[in-house]
């Protein structure tokens, strides 16, 4: 306490000469340092001037007048400032309560916060996992285990960055994202080949590594496109994460400037590029193939997979907001709205799974001809598996996991299924009926540890067959039928905006229970997610990350405007068929 501010130190009303010195030598040196000190002052108010979010009035472009986004009443950001001579490689960085600690920003003063150890110690280690490149932080490395052979847990991944981005972005730490999205579209532009064939232009890396080489003083940035992932597959979810990202921070700050710049106009007329060129499709959605996105491995996805197709839609209905309304915006624009009415309608109508579309599909007649076609894609009623029947509860349903000729996937896919409630692409009722279905087969898919990647496990001579007897995919592990920490993120702010917290609050209070003690894997294995994964990294930032954007969007709903659309009343088309049946 100040001397001015003690009540020990006035008598009175009035000040004690004690005090009267104190106070006149801390202004007499004040002054001193002001006056000579009056130029260094004028710098550091111009660098709080330019790091400042910029609040800019520009007219609502047709996405934002169309879709009314949840976010509109967010309060202002404001943007901390760091000391740039502070920065540390990330290998090298020690954490400093004083100066990294997210209490005490603005944006994170809750003394539920303060009074939880493992939040502490989630942000210390997200701190730990900054990379650096020329003194700016770039990204977040995807795990900070160093007891296990790197492979590339040691890049940065555009996919495992979101979760940590938007942590960032919720106490109020701007530049970080910042520079990862201005760093991840300067590798678009890069000349991209595979075996001597040359990939699309608006393709988006994987990850990205910087090579430091002490010796010459020099930092240099590698980036994959697919040319090392294993199978060699490009990540069609790259380019859509960065656009969803992009609008997560024009949300969060207020600042449409970034997005605004013609580099990251051009960045997304480039990624929609490749989605929006016509071909031989019948159908709205994206033809993928197997290991192109958070599923980086065959598990007989290929096709039309959910993930893929619910992160179309929001990237998409996320450009609408992004675009500017000049003559190529606009030429997009069109595409991207004939594009989602068209999208929003094949996902509702065809994707969709609940108690009585299964019993139409179990009736199903075959071969049928025309356009009064029931069965418009010929599944086989004798294709359903044994498990859904059982699976299905009277009330609830989801989005299947890929439908196409003949092939209907009915597995439970977490990622799409959250997507699409976030995006809107599910209706209010299909929302209520897929957290209805959570809450009905919570041990199923929640179990000792959230949240399943898909549902059920494939075994035997299916997972021989499908997985080609791939030993990381085994039953209940990895990305066949593993629980995978990070999904809390997506689940806490789907049951958010369904107006369902309860269960996101049972889901984080599970893993707060272990995930600490387990220090923090990658994912779990087991029916029940009991055991930590067998070949799971530990300090898996996604996993770090996932956790302290689930419990800082608990403690504060107006965050979900980051990461939610409103639903588009000109895009719900006429449902022909229940979305949830009731017994």
């Amino acid at each position: 306490m100040s001397p001015v501010a003690d009540p020990s130190c006035t008598q009175n009303g009035s000040y004690s000469s004690a005090a009267v010195s104190v106070i006149k030598c801390v202004e007499a040196v004040t002054a001193a340092k002001m006056e000579s000190n009056a130029d260094d002052a004028d710098d550091i108010l111009k660098l709080l001037d330019t790091t400042r979010p910029i609040k800019v009035d520009r007219p609502r472009s047709i996405g934002e007048r169309s879709f009314n986004e949840l976010s509109a009443a967010l309060s202002p950001r404001h943007y901390r400032n760091y000391d740039n001579s502070s920065r540390v490689d990330h290998l090298d960085y020690v954490y400093s309560p004083g100066r990294w600690s997210g209490f005490n920003s603005p944006r994170s003063m809750s003394t539920h916060f303060e009074s939880n150890p493992i939040v502490a110690e989630a942000w210390e280690s997200l701190r730990r996992s900054l990379v650096y490149y020329r003194g700016e932080a770039v990204g977040t490395i995807a795990a900070l285990d160093h007891s296990e052979e790197q492979v590339n847990y040691d890049q940065v991944f555009v996919r495992d960055f979101v979760p940590s981005g938007l942590a960032f972005l919720m106490n109020g730490e701007y530049e970080i994202v910042k520079n990862f999205l201005l760093k991840t579209l300067h590798f678009q532009s890069w000349e991209k080949t595979v075996d001597h064939f040359k990939l699309g232009e608006g393709v988006m890396p994987a990850s990205f590594k910087v090579i430091h080489k002490p010796e010459k003083n020099i930092e240099t940035l590698i980036a994959d496109f697919g040319e090392t992932a294993i199978g060699r597959v490009a990540p069609v979810d790259s380019g859509f994460w960065w656009i969803i990202l992009l609008r997560a921070y024009t949300k969060s700050t207020g600042d449409s400037s970034l997005a605004e710049m013609p580099a990251c106009q051009r960045g997304i007329r480039l990624i929609l590029s490749l989605c929006l060129s016509e071909g031989f499709d019948t159908f709205p959605t994206l033809l993928c193939a197997d290991g192109c996105s958070m599923i980086d491995r065959r598990m007989g996805v290929y096709g039309y997979p959910i993930e893929i197709q619910a992160l179309f839609f929001m990237a998409l209905r996320c450009a609408l907001t992004l675009l500017k309304q000049d003559s190529e915006g606009k030429e997009f624009v069109e595409r991207i709205v004939k594009r989602l009415h068209a999208l929003s309608y094949h996902m509702r109508s065809y994707f969709w799974l609940d108690l009585k579309q299964l019993n139409d599909i179990y009736r199903f007649k075959t071969e049928e001809y025309s356009h009064t076609a029931v069965n418009k894609f010929n599944v086989m009623p004798d294709s359903l598996p044994d498990w859904v029947f059982d699976f299905m509860p009277c009330r609830g349903g989801y989005f299947v996991g890929n439908v196409s000729p003949a092939k209907m996937d009915f597995r439970w896919f977490c990622l799409g299924n959250c997507i699409a409630i976030l995006s809107s692409l599910a209706t209010p009722e299909q929302a209520a009926a897929i957290m209805d279905l959570i809450e009905a087969r919570w041990d199923e898919l929640v179990g000792e540890m959230p949240l399943k990647i898909c549902y059920p496990a494939m075994e035997g001579i299916e997972w021989r067959i499908v997985t080609g007897c791939d030993p990381k995919n085994t039953r209940w592990s990895y990305h066949n039928g593993g629980s995978w920490p990070v999904l809390l993120w997506m689940l806490t702010a789907a049951c958010i905006k369904s107006g369902r917290p309860q269960i996101a609050r049972r889901a984080l209070e599970l893993a707060e229970s272990r995930l600490g003690k387990d220090h923090w894997p990658e994912y779990y294995d087991g029916r029940q997610g009991r055991y930590v994964g067998k070949q799971a990294r530990k300090y898996q930032t996604w996993s770090i990350a996932g956790y302290l954007v689930a419990k800082m969007m608990l403690e504060d709903p107006s965050h979900l405007g980051m990461v939610s659309l409103e639903e588009d009343k000109l895009m719900k088309p006429l449902m022909k068929r229940s979305t949830s049946w009731t017994c």
